[in-house]
């Protein structure tokens, strides 16, 4: 009997440790599709979207000007009409993961089907997530111009 229960507590410490390592991989996935979600909504200028994506202490810092508070952020990326042409792809994207935080870094490529415009400007990007009541929220990125 001893023995069955040795086995059995055994047993659980595998079943957990295998699951706590398979975990950072789901949360890896989640996290990118989350930014996938967040470049989709920038595109149809879905403020309703971007307010789950983004943590109430959201802040975005770039080359072009001052930080920007999720409001100020989202009041920026949906003002005037969605334009249909414009898309983004993510590149080079690489998340790690700690606990309830995780950082994406990589680039997203913006694109114009009109070529009377400049194509893919392309921006390297750094955005820290952390895990709240079990959902991933945008709580800061940085991002830079590059040439690509």
């Amino acid at each position: 009997m001893k023995r069955l229960i040795l086995s059995g507590a055994l047993a659980c410490a595998v079943l957990s440790a295998s699951a706590e390592a398979q975990a950072p991989d789901n949360a890896k996935q989640q996290v990118k599709q989350l930014l996938r979600d967040w470049a989709e909504a920038e595109n149809r200028h879905d403020a309703a979207a971007l307010e789950r994506i983004l943590d109430d202490q959201f802040i975005s810092t770039s080359g072009f000007g001052k930080p920007h508070s999720k409001a100020d952020f989202i009041k920026a990326l949906t003002s005037g009409k969605p334009d249909p042409r414009q898309s983004q792809t993510l590149e080079d994207e690489s998340v790690v993961v700690e606990g309830d935080t995780a950082v994406d870094v990589g680039t997203n490529i913006f694109h114009m089907s009109d070529k009377s415009a400049p194509d893919g400007m392309a921006l390297r990007y750094t955005i820290t997530f952390v895990r709240r009541d079990g959902h991933w929220r945008a709580l800061a990125e940085h991002i830079v111009k590059i040439t690509k």
